[in-house]
């Protein structure tokens, strides 16, 4: 079930942190995102919460006693170096801690030594907000898998499973690398359609991929499943994702079992998770299936699912070239779209992931899959905008772009914003190719 809109929500609450105050603030006090960072100077990993550009320390909170009204449980994860143990506590754990933190970070809040549970965000080491043992990468955009698919196959894009199954792979969990890491062109076999045989190189096709990623709270038993409407109840928040490819590797390779080494050299993730108490007043229906397009299974159908299952997330892509930065100009924005546009929502995407009895633990990561829409503009990689490469994109300094040179910076952006409630943003999810 989504979360309720409580008194957290306020549009009228402001923070004795003045840079959460501003209205085109990502992290204002109705966020409160979580994630893990070092203080300079130390290699101790804390987990924090962002407002405006400052990080509130939790070991720190609760050193000063700040969190003393929580349970045992919820203070020990507040000194622990990753969140799954936070995330393993589950909704109500969770959500009281983030109710807490309101109250401490609110305006007229009576906090002894406040400066001393701040850090500025630009001066930590921002880290991954979790320890994942697994990932996996679903394909829940239509029209990224319909663009796809006419490149590949014009006559039937969509194969004749994806309106029934939520499509995934297992994706490679130990090279999940936070933001700003830079990303190394990898090596790989591919064959292009002139060539009589393979070769081993360098990717010449190296693209990103815009996704949402979304974490597992509690968990379940190897052999049960998750039902539809209790699903969000084992989501602890939301982050972005850049799933980068190497489409010449991946075009060789995917046949017959799917991606491997086009994907598994590096994937992207923001630093900030963002609950799903912040996004309570985004939530919104789920996409619109035409008509024709078969109802969802029974177990991946529910009427609160439909009506609330989706989110008014906006997503953003901006690129930043070598020559870019040389010349002190800004990245530009080259795609925008919506998650709300997904075909498959998270919680039917996580009780899909779990119908067979497989265990999901806490921390692990499950991705959207690239996020494209319907309108030009809104496609979430460069295989769509470029069309494979036969349509190089235009930039504003008269550079072009099939696929990423090195030396290009992608950077991705997300925010909900909705009149009567306070915008709330995802941060950026950042990588240079090195």
């Amino acid at each position: 079930m989504p979360r309720p809109i409580d008194a957290t929500h306020d549009p009228a609450l402001r923070s004795w942190v003045e840079s959460a105050n501003q209205p085109d603030a990502d992290f204002p006090i109705q966020n409160l995102p979580f994630g893990v960072f070092r203080r300079p100077g130390s290699s101790q990993a804390r987990i924090g919460v962002a407002i405006g550009d400052q990080i509130l320390d939790l070991v720190q909170c609760h050193g000063e006693g700040l969190l003393q009204e929580l349970p045992m449980v919820v203070k020990d994860a507040c000194l622990a170096p990753t969140l799954n143990l936070l995330m393993f506590l589950g909704r109500e754990a969770s959500s009281s801690l983030r109710q807490r933190l309101s109250d401490v970070l609110r305006s007229g809040a009576e906090i002894p030594s406040a400066a001393n549970l701040l850090v500025a965000m630009s001066e930590a080491e921002l880290l991954l907000p979790a320890s994942m043992g697994n990932y996996t990468d679903f394909y829940a955009s239509i029209f990224h898998a319909t663009n796809v698919g006419k490149l590949f196959r014009p006559d039937h894009p969509l194969l004749p499973n994806y309106k029934y199954v939520p499509i995934a792979y297992h994706g490679r969990a130990s090279s999940l690398v936070p933001s700003g890491t830079p990303i190394p062109r990898p090596n790989g076999q591919r064959k292009r359609p002139e060539e009589a045989e393979p070769s081993f190189g360098p990717t010449r096709s190296l693209d990103y991929e815009l996704e949402v990623g979304f974490f597992v709270g509690q968990g379940n038993a190897l052999g049960e499943s998750i039902s539809l409407n209790t699903a969000e109840d084992h989501i602890f928040g939301l982050c972005l994702v850049n799933d980068w490819s190497a489409r010449d590797i991946q075009a060789w390779e995917y046949q017959p079992l799917g991606p491997f080494l086009s994907k598994s050299f590096a994937t992207t993730l923001s630093p900030w998770v963002v609950t799903l108490e912040a996004l309570a007043p985004f939530r919104c229906a789920a996409f619109s299936r035409p008509l024709e397009d078969p109802a969802p299974l029974p177990y991946l159908a529910d009427a609160v699912n439909a009506e609330q299952g989706g989110i008014a997330l906006t997503l953003e892509v901006y690129l930043r070239t070598a020559q870019m930065r040389e010349q002190s100009l800004e990245p530009v924005r080259i795609s925008r779209g919506s998650f709300q546009q997904m075909y498959w929502t998270i919680a039917q995407m996580l009780t899909h992931h779990s119908s067979n009895g497989c265990n999901l633990c806490p921390g692990d990561l499950l991705a959207s899959g690239t996020v494209s829409g319907s309108e030009p503009g809104s496609q979430g990689c460069l295989l769509e905008i470029t069309r494979r490469g036969s349509e190089p994109l235009q930039l504003p300094d008269g550079e072009t772009r099939s696929f990423l040179l090195d030396g290009d910076e992608v950077i991705m952006r997300g925010y909900c914003e909705k009149p009567g409630f306070a915008r709330i943003g995802f941060g950026e999810c950042r990588g240079v190719i090195s």
